[in-house]
């Protein structure tokens, strides 16, 4: 079976893919962590905070396939196994059961706030390596940093 090298030199695709592959990363355990909060979320405003709980689970998930399917366009593999995620994330955790409102904001905001520093690291990281990834990261960063806003209005 072939491997397929890509559209970058060695240094420029190992650059790249490991940026994109920490935002991947990152990404996954996002979408996780939103759908573990709106599975166990309680509280008085429950519907509004479950339902944009499940709006950034589908956003962290469109962009982790955009972000993979950009790895594997330059010639890098993603890796999104359950380990992998676990190892390499940057992200807060949830603790198991109940998650009143409150904890779910602060957690989700903790979260995205780490995944800002990701993104915008992978932003930098690929300025040379890769523009086309950049601006694949740079739309990414601006629609995570919108949602930081989003939840972090609601403290």
């Amino acid at each position: 079976m072939a491997v397929v090298d890509g559209i970058l030199d060695s240094t420029d695709r190992k650059t790249t893919g490991e940026a994109l592959q920490q935002a991947l990363t990152d990404l996954i355990n996002l979408g996780m962590l939103a759908k573990q909060a709106h599975w166990n979320l309680v509280g008085p405003h429950f519907r509004s905070l479950h339902l944009q709980l499940d709006e950034l689970a589908d956003l962290a998930r469109r962009y982790a396939d955009e972000v993979a399917e950009r790895a594997a366009a330059v010639g890098f593999n993603p890796d999104g196994r359950a380990a992998t995620v676990a190892a390499q994330s940057t992200l807060p955790t949830l603790d198991h059961g109940d998650v009143e409102e409150g904890t779910a904001v602060e957690v989700v905001v903790d979260a995205l706030f780490a995944l800002i520093r990701t993104l915008r690291q992978a932003v930098a990281d690929t300025a040379t390596s890769d523009p086309i990834s950049q601006d694949l990261l740079i739309g990414v960063t601006a629609a995570v940093e919108q949602q930081h806003w989003l939840f972090r209005a609601q403290r």
